[in-house]
């Protein structure tokens, strides 16, 4: 075998499938002429500090567990300024990355897919010295994530996410923000933000519009105000779920790069995991800046 691989996989995402599949796959990977250094996720940042250990060392890294997983390999390897190429086989709870990327829904198809050694050269986001994959998001909800407990994932999958979420519903809290872009410069209370390179949200598909390119250098942002009364709440609702900008309250637009000041500090999630707390970030699109090991299986089963 003449191709080294860094197959790095969390064990607890996805009710821990992955570990009944995992002499298949690598069985796979072995027939596509790879020689696999396996890692199991210690914690929390190993997949980071792994990829950035690999990288250089191997000719493709795969990863797999959730968007969170997904999310630390890149880091790793876009602060490395590294191209090795990455495949990726989902295994979380939601998987809006691979959703929005048409991947094979099943683990031993995704690895069959990632021998087909086809790239995909996706855009990947930068919030201010870090990295995020497909979404940065403030507000309501977007904490449901990372403070959702990994039993009650396993055990109830997406609906886990939903029944966090209704919690929230009773809390709003608006922030606010300067926004300027060369698109758009606005001032408002906003109960919630997401600048996206994503056809998923949260599981909900086409949330962020229906025209997504995910290697257009552009990022989906959506903004939403803070409603005066229950109609102006239930007129951002019927927007959001028939996907029609017909709102004053919602402003939602295409950009590169955005600039976003606010008068106090807000939590922001990267990949649904916790971002930090900031008053300034700067978001700009890495045009095709991920080499990713894919070939849209949009219209075919596995």
């Amino acid at each position: 075998m003449s191709k080294r691989m860094m197959f790095i996989f969390n064990p607890k995402a996805g009710k821990g499938k992955i570990q009944g599949k995992l002499p298949e796959i690598i069985d796979i990977f072995n027939k596509g002429g790879y020689e696999v250094i396996i890692r199991c996720t210690q914690g929390p940042r190993d997949a980071y500090e792994q990829a950035k250990l690999y990288q250089g060392r191997v000719d493709l890294i795969v990863c797999s567990g959730g968007d969170g997983t997904l999310d630390e390999v890149v880091t790793g390897l876009m602060e490395t300024h590294s191209k090795t190429p990455v495949g990726y086989i989902p295994a979380g709870s939601t998987n809006d990355f691979a959703n929005s990327l048409f991947m094979p829904r099943t683990m031993v198809g995704a690895a069959k897919n990632i021998m087909k050694e086809v790239v995909y050269h996706c855009d990947i986001g930068r919030f201010n010295k870090q990295t995020f994959a497909y979404v940065a998001a403030f507000g309501i909800f977007t904490d449901v994530s990372y403070q959702t407990d990994q039993g009650l994932k396993n055990v109830l999958g997406h609906a886990a996410y939903v029944l966090e979420g209704m919690k929230r519903l009773f809390d709003i809290k608006a922030f606010h923000m300067k926004v300027e872009s060369a698109e758009l410069n606005v001032e408002d209370d906003f109960i919630f933000g997401m600048i996206t390179n994503s056809r998923s949200v949260g599981g909900f598909k086409n949330l962020t519009g229906r025209n997504v390119d995910m290697d257009d250098g552009l990022f989906e942002v959506t903004l939403i105000t803070m409603p005066a009364n229950p109609l102006e709440l239930n007129e951002i609702l019927t927007a959001l779920a028939s996907q029609e900008d017909n709102t004053d309250l919602i402003y939602s637009f295409k950009s590169s790069k955005i600039t976003i000041v606010s008068d106090e500090a807000v939590d922001w999630t990267l990949d649904g995991e916790f971002g930090g707390s900031h008053t300034e970030v700067e978001i700009e699109n890495y045009h095709k800046a991920l080499n990713l090991y894919l070939k849209s299986t949009k219209g075919e089963a596995f």
